[in-house]
């Protein structure tokens, strides 16, 4: 049975959050690796374990992570991603500080997405069973606003429908990356 994911507007609280660049890697790390402390993430990132808990806690505040009940103890904080289906909200345009802030966090996406790709390209050997599977498809249609709406709806419906907490994943199921833009296209 697929989970329940609810949709959540961005606000200015999760824009503040998802601007900076490290709290941006945190949770799509967190996304991938599903439960992670200070310390597990500080050796990722090669950051300090005191920097990793600030912005590990600054994410918590903004509702995207949550801590792991019944582990780790007083000390030793353990977090995993809040599942959520985020959006860009109609706050986003309400002042230039929400504006910019968008605009930040769209581009760090951006960013990762482009990583993301190059590195999985670049250790694409290492996935030989996934050759068939992965794609890398760029398309062209003509939709009207209406249409692109009920697609982008459908499609983050179809992705919800496999979405499960990974104690209830099939024991080959591996953490895949799923990049979807679809916008009007600006000319060349």
């Amino acid at each position: 049975m697929t989970a329940f994911i609810p949709r959540r507007d961005l606000d200015l609280g999760a824009l503040r959050a998802l601007s900076h660049p490290l709290r941006y890697r945190l949770l799509y790390h967190l996304a991938f690796v599903g439960e992670a402390n200070s310390t597990s993430v500080a050796k990722a990132f090669g950051e300090s374990t005191g920097s990793t808990s600030y912005h590990l806690r600054k994410l918590a505040d903004a509702g995207l992570i949550e801590e792991v009940p019944n582990r780790g103890d007083g000390r030793e904080r353990w977090w995993r991603l809040v599942p959520l289906d985020l959006r860009w909200g109609p706050e986003i345009q309400q002042t230039p500080e929400t504006q910019r802030l968008a605009h930040e966090a769209s581009t760090l996406n951006l960013e990762r997405d482009r990583e993301m790709v190059a590195r999985y390209r670049a250790n694409r050997a290492r996935f030989p069973e996934w050759d068939t599977a992965a794609t890398f498809s760029s398309s062209a249609t003509r939709l009207t606003p209406a249409e692109l709406e009920d697609f982008s709806a459908r499609y983050l419906e179809l992705l919800k429908s496999y979405w499960r907490p990974p104690d209830e994943c099939p024991p080959d199921a591996e953490p895949v990356a799923l990049i979807f833009y679809a916008f009007p296209w600006p000319g060349e």
